[in-house]
């Protein structure tokens, strides 16, 4: 099937998401006609070069439905009408009963808005099954094509167990980016073939084809100590209050930096931390870089530390890019065992692997590696082979587009629980 797609996606363009730019641009070099629909606008400082090479037009959905409400009116009138409409309707008055919030309302209305404008889509994608997915599926309905889906991380774990059945029961396709995701969402599918398997990967042609020599640093020369690197989110999950602890209870006089890279709203409150503890004047705080500036931060590293841990709602990471990243270019890395991350990183081969939310585990790991730079130098070439080996970029696109130019059919036909919620239909909510 070859015709326009529309990839919806949460908010355009974002550092933290360059994996999507990525994988856009990889499926427009290979003749797919794209269409990027976006549930929010930019807040990045910056973005990456690659968000410049996508010709591919960006379409913006009004992100609260009461900033637009003319254009919410006008696409609810010529909706009503598609034969698909009823169908949709009646999928998001079940979702409602079960979720009476505005998030639910405002997704309905997200999609009215895609299915007036855009309605010779031939078919709907979303990356993350929560939001943007309910989006594509409510759109998919009124318009009669089929929609699908890559699933992530935090959209796998907090997303209720009801709504990624029905989601599941109804999609074309969908992929996911560990073997703990797939292992999840295929137990709640129809059948399991409705999922698959595939990794990010990286685009090897972004990144310096060699790898920065690194001096055998052991955490001995004040004028000289050993550069640990942190990339991510300043988020609960990436676990940065348990580094800050962890590296607290090194020697004193093993000698070592910190460089975390990445913004967020934790961000006042781990400096205050890191002061608590007595290291503030060790840590660097860039905040969020451009890929360029980040890429020299990996190559300067002699070892890259990320402490994610699974938060109390189920929010976590998936396969972290940012670990692939660290090892393409040549550092060693420390990281905790949680969800994907064990699939990259083989304990004592390629990496070593501590639980999360154990600053005492992570510590010994920590000062093992900072006064070991052979152990460094050997985790970090088995790192690069793996990462080039085992997780091929193209390989992965070349799955997604084939699935997206298949021969669409729309999503089976919705169950009406909802039957006894019909309401007037006069109006845009009902």
């Amino acid at each position: 099937m070859r015709g326009l797609v529309a990839v919806v996606v949460k908010g355009w363009p974002r550092l933290s998401e360059t994996f999507i730019a990525q994988e856009i641009l990889a499926l427009e070099r290979r003749g797919l006609d794209l269409l990027i629909v976006s549930l929010r606008r930019p807040t990045d400082r910056f973005t990456h070069p690659i968000h410049a090479e996508i010709r591919s037009p960006v379409h913006y959905l009004p992100e609260y439905l009461h900033e637009a409400p003319g254009r919410v009116l006008r696409a609810w009138r010529a909706v009503r009408r598609l034969p698909g409409y009823p169908r949709a309707r009646s999928a998001w008055l079940a979702d409602l009963a079960r979720d009476r919030t505005r998030n639910r309302g405002r997704r309905f209305g997200q999609a009215l808005v895609l299915a007036a404008e855009f309605g010779g889509v031939a078919s709907i994608h979303a990356h993350f099954l929560h939001t943007p997915a309910s989006v594509a599926r409510y759109a998919g309905l009124m318009l009669g094509v089929g929609w699908s889906f890559s699933a992530h991380a935090k959209d796998v774990w907090t997303t209720p167990e009801w709504e990624k059945r029905e989601k599941l029961a109804g999609t074309r396709f969908g992929v996911t980016c560990t073997r703990a995701n797939l292992a999840h969402l295929a137990a709640l599918a129809p059948s399991p073939e409705v999922v698959e398997l595939v990794y990010h990967g990286l685009d090897r042609t972004r990144f310096p084809t060699r790898v920065a020599e690194r001096p055998p640093r052991d955490g001995s020369d004040p004028a000289d100590p050993v550069r640990l690197l942190s990339v991510g989110r300043l988020v609960e999950k990436k676990g940065f209050d348990d580094l800050l602890s962890a590296l607290a209870t090194l020697p004193p006089a093993l000698c070592w930096t910190l460089d975390v890279v990445g913004g967020g709203a934790l961000e006042a409150r781990l400096r205050r931390q890191a002061a608590a503890l007595g290291i503030g004047e060790r840590v660097r705080w860039p905040g969020s870089l451009p890929h360029d500036r980040v890429i020299g931060h990996f190559a300067g590293a002699d070892l890259f530390v990320l402490a994610s841990r699974i938060t109390a709602d189920g929010d976590r990471d998936g396969l972290p890019n940012v670990l692939m990243e660290a090892q393409l270019l040549g550092a060693a890395c420390v990281a905790t065992r949680v969800s994907g991350t064990p699939e990259l990183i083989e304990p004592e081969v390629n990496g070593l692997l501590v639980a999360p939310r154990d600053p005492a585990a992570l510590a010994a790991a920590l000062e093992r590696a900072i006064a070991d730079p052979a152990l460094r130098a050997r985790l970090a070439e088995a790192g690069r082979r793996v990462v080039t080996e085992k997780f091929s970029f193209e390989e992965g696109v070349d799955r997604i587009a084939a699935k997206l130019t298949a021969p669409s059919t729309p999503a089976a036909p919705v169950r009406d629980p909802s039957a006894s919620l019909a309401r007037d239909e006069t109006s845009p909510v009902s």
